[in-house]
């Protein structure tokens, strides 16, 4: 092999390692902080089971006391799995009249929050979680929103972080979903054989309006790449939309950590809301 070949190869790799470390060091948990608790007044709110091929898989569901027949919102976790303030996020979503639910899309890998080194959590889970395997997972959890008291003819999608990728991903692949939103999910990163694809390769696949929350400070996702998917879903006259925010970095939605902007985070969460109701779901 050519020698300058495997030098720009080797650089290339390098370059994606340092924005990946980059990456998980900006969203590890700021030591000490609080998680802000939503309360479960009104509201009916458990881990629900449910089968994904022979798996049996588990998530977290909240929906409106009594309510049956309502909207749903799938979360999507963070690189740090179905953690306290993932749940919370759907406890503020039923608070809104919805049915949320947020599946354990690492369950066959590994329990995120017992690693604490964040390269030993990379490589040992988020690295080894298939994207057609979170397809099918999340195709056998929308399957079940009826039996929960969901209405699987108005269901949406939401994601943070890692769940941001999946979401312009679940965008492409379903046929039901009507709407997502993704925060600061990565658009282009390194092809894998488990993650073959980004979301910026799927423009012309995407079934849903997805509606994408970026920071323009934010240190793992540079703005070259979320312009050129803006760029992209313009060029395809794409109904999907990218919002991005001056000096505001990745996590600005984490409540827990010292990257969250209160006014940016209520101001991109009403956005979210506005959004699932203009495309039907509630």
């Amino acid at each position: 092999m050519n020698k300058t070949f495997q030098a720009n190869c080797s650089r290339r790799q390098l370059v994606t390692q340092s924005m990946a470390l980059s990456f998980a060091a900006a969203m590890m948990p700021a030591v000490g902080s609080s998680i802000v608790t939503t309360d479960k007044d009104g509201l009916d709110a458990g881990e629900k089971q449910f089968k994904s091929g022979d798996f049996d898989m588990l998530a977290y569901c909240v929906k409106p006391k009594g309510k049956t027949s309502l909207p749903v919102v799938i979360v999507v976790q963070e690189i740090f799995g179905l953690h306290e303030h993932i749940r919370d996020l759907c406890r503020r979503l039923a608070k809104q009249g919805y049915l949320a639910v947020a599946p354990n899309l690492y369950q066959r890998q590994g329990d995120p929050t017992k690693i604490a080194d964040i390269n030993e959590l990379i490589e040992k889970v988020v690295r080894q979680v298939p994207d057609a395997q979170v397809m099918a997972d999340l195709d056998a959890c929308v399957a079940q929103v009826n039996t929960w008291g969901g209405d699987d003819k108005r269901i949406a999608i939401t994601g943070f972080c890692w769940g941001g990728r999946i979401t312009w991903l679940y965008a492409a692949h379903s046929t039901v979903i009507k709407a997502g939103v993704a925060w600061y999910g990565r658009l282009q990163s390194a092809a894998t054989a488990l993650q073959p694809q980004n979301p910026i390769d799927l423009v012309k696949q995407l079934k849903a309006p997805v509606l994408g929350l970026y920071g323009e400070a934010d240190g793992g996702i540079p703005m070259d790449t979320v312009n050129a998917m803006r760029d992209a879903l313009m060029a395809q006259g794409s109904t999907s939309h990218i919002v991005s925010y001056p000096d505001t970095p990745h996590g600005f939605n984490a409540d827990y950590r010292d990257s969250y902007r209160d006014a940016t985070a209520k101001e991109a969460w009403g956005k979210m809301l506005r959004w699932f109701e203009h495309f039907g779901v509630k």
